[in-house]
């Protein structure tokens, strides 16, 4: 079950995994973007701890959305928005729930990538952090429909979402600043796409601890 003190422990292990690989994050930005990711993602995790004793008396809908709303405001570039988008978007179908089982937190993901999908009019193969979401998405959904546990279905996503990172090395980047490269875009990680595996990497350690 995803509950406020699992939701808070994802955020700390995000932040911990933020800044663990700020510098990689970094380099990976630097081939193909502004050089910047790193350091928004670290800032942005960074606020969102240090904020979270201020959301202590939050119910758990109001947690994820209030995390939307930070990270929209400190990742700066076009990650805030899209990650914004993704925990705003999500929370709107948690209602007043104290936990989420399996099938909810599927509902708040998949609620919460089309929200990232709209705000960055992205598709698979663009060399995105969508190209993470959507296979985990699936992985999710066929996991779920095999009735497996929220833990082993998270497991599952976390090899889906390493598969769908690695797999915009060969892509040739069509949004961002990314595309102003063309086919020099080939050959590099995606950063964003890096920066969601360690969000379910996160998410799957919250709730395996």
């Amino acid at each position: 079950m995803l509950t406020k003190a699992t939701a808070f422990a994802w955020f700390n292990n995000a932040a911990t995994l933020m800044t663990e690989h700020k510098h990689e994050l970094h380099l990976l930005d630097a081939a193909i973007g502004d050089g910047d990711h790193g350091i928004n993602m670290d800032r942005g995790f960074s606020k969102l701890i240090h904020n979270l004793p201020e959301m202590e008396h939050l119910c758990l809908g109001e947690v994820l959305k209030q995390t939307g709303m930070v990270l929209l405001s400190n990742i700066g570039g076009a990650s805030g928005p899209l990650y914004g988008a993704l925990f705003i978007k999500g929370a709107a179908t948690v209602g007043d729930a104290e936990a989420l089982d399996a099938s909810a937190l599927l509902t708040f993901l998949d609620v919460g990538v089309t929200g990232l999908i709209t705000r960055g009019r992205t598709e698979e193969e663009d060399k995105t952090m969508y190209d993470v979401w959507a296979p985990v998405l699936r992985k999710y959904k066929q996991s779920l429909e095999a009735g497996m546990g929220m833990e082993q279905i998270l497991e599952e996503c976390v090899h889906a979402a390493e598969l769908g990172m690695k797999a915009t090395i060969p892509m040739l980047a069509r949004k961002g600043r990314a595309s102003y490269l063309g086919e020099r875009s080939i050959g590099h990680q995606d950063p964003g796409a890096t920066s969601s595996y360690y969000l379910v990497t996160a998410l799957y350690e919250s709730i395996r601890e």
